[in-house]
């Protein structure tokens, strides 16, 4: 379990290809801390340590995994954003998060709002009923508040986040960009409601 605020910024050292897809990311933790085995989110996604040593990290991503999240993530050079588990005691500053990846979102705007910057995200039009104004999003790993949502003519979800700029200075998102692709994971109270009404009303 995670909290959705980024503790670091890693780097993707290498990518090789096995029976899944060895990353090398370059990390700041004091890897004398992290114990093989491990999870640690990257960019929203809670993944295995498998090997490491003094600043990077070794996790193998399966053919699953990158069938569902956005393409471009675990390429060579990449920027991810970091987040160990939360422990039991730790204080909760951004909201309950699984790292388990809902839907890809793309960005379809991003334009200065006073001294922050309003971020545009369409997904596929099911997740409307997960996403709620002024509710609780994680983007790329990142706890975020969904503002405004609304349907659009071509069937998508649209909504838009703000983002202060200590959050960009802190995430990969200091470059975002209209086309770039997501991870969005909804909030997991909203994905539980659902369910429960879904199976009251069949």
């Amino acid at each position: 379990m995670f909290t959705g605020l980024v503790t670091d910024v890693g780097t993707v050292r290498s990518a090789e290809q096995r029976a899944d897809l060895r990353l090398t990311v370059a990390c700041g933790y004091d890897m004398a801390s992290v114990d093989l085995g491990a999870s640690i989110a990257c960019s929203g996604v809670c993944l295995t340590v498998v090997d490491k040593g003094d600043d990077w990290f070794a996790v193998d991503v399966s053919v699953e995994t990158l069938s569902r999240t956005a393409p471009g993530l675990w390429r060579e050079g990449a920027r991810l954003n970091l987040e160990r588990p939360l422990r039991v005691g730790d204080e909760l500053g951004g909201h309950f998060v699984t790292g388990h990846i809902d839907c890809i979102g793309e960005v379809v705007g991003v334009c200065p709002e006073g001294g922050s910057t309003r971020i545009g995200i369409k997904v596929p039009g099911e997740y409307a009923p997960l996403i709620a104004p002024k509710g609780s999003i994680t983007l790329d790993g990142v706890s975020l508040t969904a503002n405004e949502v609304r349907q659009a003519e071509d069937g998508t979800t649209h909504f838009s986040v703000n983002l202060i700029p200590h959050t960009a200075s802190c995430t990969s998102f200091s470059d975002m960009a209209v086309g770039r692709q997501l991870n969005v994971e909804v909030d997991v109270h909203a994905r539980y409601l659902l369910r429960m009404v879904d199976s009251r009303t069949h």
